[in-house]
């Protein structure tokens, strides 16, 4: 395809993107999508099957043989699928124990399948098919197109798992998808990616913003929608030095935590953060307040303080007057705008003079 259809199924896959959302908010059952981030802040998983579909559906457009169409529908909407089952099954407190590759190995002996299993089990499933359906353009023997087809298959399943393991902060999965896809449109087979970079654009300003988040649904359909589009171009050198690639990076992923190392990397880092709302500074703490009672004037009785009118210092009062020096404080010992009063000493009582004695 020309620049303009790409351009077309870019600007097609973004509408796509923004109206499949609004469909997925208004359903009935939309308040089951809601989870709350890393910040603190609820938000919606609906940009997961918004991306899945728009993303799926618009790579279809841009292939150009039934085969390559059937391939991306499979490798994105099975992606879609089972990444949304484990985000809302997942959920539920007898799922949360079962996280990480051993994990669901454990409670598969156990005899229980955990909603991860189903995940992996689903996603390499649909990879494995969109390989196959990918025509070969080589005209490999039986043993090498068999090859092709698992080197292929590992790309699209392992591109789908990297894409959910980055995202872990907002945008971040979006921007990985528009760094990674862009350059691919250029590519013979860029139109495969056209659609993925438009539904990535369209809804990277909701992610950044916390409305919204992709969730394994919408990062696994991405992932996989890439790697099927670079999965095409290659033959079997490339796509096994490809599945090295990503095996490193997922291997290493065990070991040391992405976002660990993107804060250390200015650049990244830099990219990372671009977009996204900053956190909140900590606010300083107000001084601590006067208690009423430490604050209630000496009664006088006949010009001098009683001994049991007398304020009752404590440490805690002289602390807080003291470190106030900018600041009054009201009847109730809080903290005014008007400047503290000076202390009033109390005025010794003028002594009886005694009568003058005149002379007799």
């Amino acid at each position: 395809m020309g620049l303009l259809a790409r351009a077309a199924l870019i600007g097609l896959g973004a509408y796509g993107a923004r109206a499949a959302l609004r469909v997925v908010r208004d359903q009935p059952r939309a308040k089951e999508l809601e989870r709350t981030n890393f910040r603190g802040r609820t938000l919606t998983l609906a940009g997961g099957p918004a991306l899945a579909v728009s993303a799926s559906v618009t790579s279809a457009l841009g292939a150009g043989d039934p085969r390559t169409a059937a391939a991306a529908l499979a490798a994105g909407l099975s992606g879609g699928a089972v990444g949304l089952y484990d985000d809302v099954v997942g959920a539920r407190p007898e799922q949360k124990a079962d996280k990480g590759f051993r994990g669901h190995l454990r409670a598969l002996r156990e005899g229980r399948v955990t909603s991860g299993l189903v995940k992996i089990a689903g996603v390499g499933a649909g990879a494995l098919v969109a390989a196959a359906l990918l025509p070969d353009r080589r005209g490999r023997g039986r043993f090498g197109r068999a090859a092709e087809v698992a080197l292929g298959a590992g790309v699209i399943a392992g591109s789908a798992n990297l894409f959910n393991l980055l995202d872990l902060r907002p945008g971040r999965a979006l921007k990985a998808g528009l760094l990674v896809g862009a350059p691919l449109t250029a590519t013979r087979s860029g139109s495969l990616a056209a659609g993925p970079v438009g539904a990535s654009a369209s809804l990277l300003p909701a992610d950044l913003g916390e409305e919204i988040m992709l969730g394994d649904s919408g990062a696994n359909a991405l992932g996989a929608l890439l790697g099927v589009s670079a999965t095409a171009r290659t033959g079997l050198f490339g796509r096994a030095a490809m599945l090295a690639g990503i095996a490193a990076l997922t291997a290493a992923s065990e070991k040391v935590s992405f976002t660990k190392v993107i804060e250390r990397t200015p650049v990244l880092r830099e990219i990372d953060a671009w977009g996204r709302i900053p956190a909140a500074k900590p606010s300083s703490p107000a001084p601590p307040a006067v208690e009423p009672s430490e604050a209630v004037a000496p009664v006088i009785e006949g010009g001098t303080a009683t001994p049991a009118a007398r304020p009752k210092i404590t440490k805690k009062a002289t602390k807080a007057v003291s470190g106030s020096a900018a600041q009054g404080l009201d009847e109730a010992g809080h903290a005014t705008d008007a400047a503290p009063a000076e202390p009033v000493a109390d005025k010794p009582r003028p002594r009886a003079r005694a009568p003058r004695r005149t002379a007799s």
